[in-house]
């Protein structure tokens, strides 16, 4: 398996604004990733999941992911789980603050006092959840005064500056992104495989472990990848 960047946990939020759960789900995204967990978070935007951004899905591929939905739609949920593949865990807002009696406020864009508390339990929840993927136990200060376990300068960390490594290359005239295509290519080096027998079969089945591969395009592909391959070994000198 291709070595990937230090493991940290995907936080998708709800985009709705129709009702107030879904800001309460931003928020608390937000306290999480700027505030409580930074240095474990990055944040991965629906909208441009939804839109086919790779880097976002392709995060949510290899990392565990949290899903935070404002209602029983699943929205974020059901757009990981498409794109990308099932979520560690999902938190649903509504669903939440009902079990602990609160109220998600009167305010859809700027939380009154309710639903400010709300986001606050939601974001203890996702801390919670996030100590546990990363199998911690670690005490977690409880909300409000969140800010005081961040550490100095801390800032949100996104999908696309996660540090998966992608690379862009034709593929029957179109330009196609393949996640860790250099790493992989590393390998296959390191291990000695310039060429033979099967070369691109192998090349297929490391790259289709990262990446999505139309059926219907195999053979292009795999044309593709031993060609960059190829010129990968050259590049190495040998």
């Amino acid at each position: 398996m291709v070595d990937l960047p230090k493991k940290k946990v995907g936080i998708i939020a709800c985009a709705g604004e129709e009702i107030p759960e879904g800001t309460i789900s931003r928020v608390a995204a937000r306290m999480v990733l700027e505030e409580v967990r930074p240095e474990d978070t990055v944040t991965l935007c629906l909208p441009l999941f939804l839109a086919g951004d790779e880097r976002e899905r392709a995060f949510a591929r290899f990392y565990p992911t949290i899903a935070i939905d404002g209602c029983e739609k699943l929205c974020a949920k059901r757009a990981t789980e498409k794109y990308s593949g099932p979520v560690s865990t999902y938190i649903v807002v509504d669903r939440l603050i009902q079990k602990r009696g609160l109220s998600s406020g009167q305010s859809r864009h700027e939380l009154d006092e309710a639903g400010q508390r709300a986001a606050e339990v939601v974001a203890q929840e996702i801390v919670n959840q996030v100590e546990r993927i990363l199998g911690r136990e670690r005490a977690v200060a409880a909300m409000p005064g969140v800010a005081a376990t961040a550490p100095a300068g801390a800032g949100t960390a996104c999908a696309c500056a996660s540090g998966i490594p992608m690379t862009q290359v034709k593929i029957g005239g179109q330009s196609v992104g393949l996640v860790a295509l250099e790493p992989i290519f590393e390998q296959f080096y390191q291990e000695g495989r310039r060429d033979g027998p099967g070369l691109d079969e192998d090349l297929m089945k490391t790259v289709k472990l990262y990446n999505y591969v139309p059926p219907s395009a195999e053979e292009r592909y795999k044309a593709t990848l031993l060609e960059e391959y190829e010129k990968f070994c050259r590049r190495k000198g040998g």
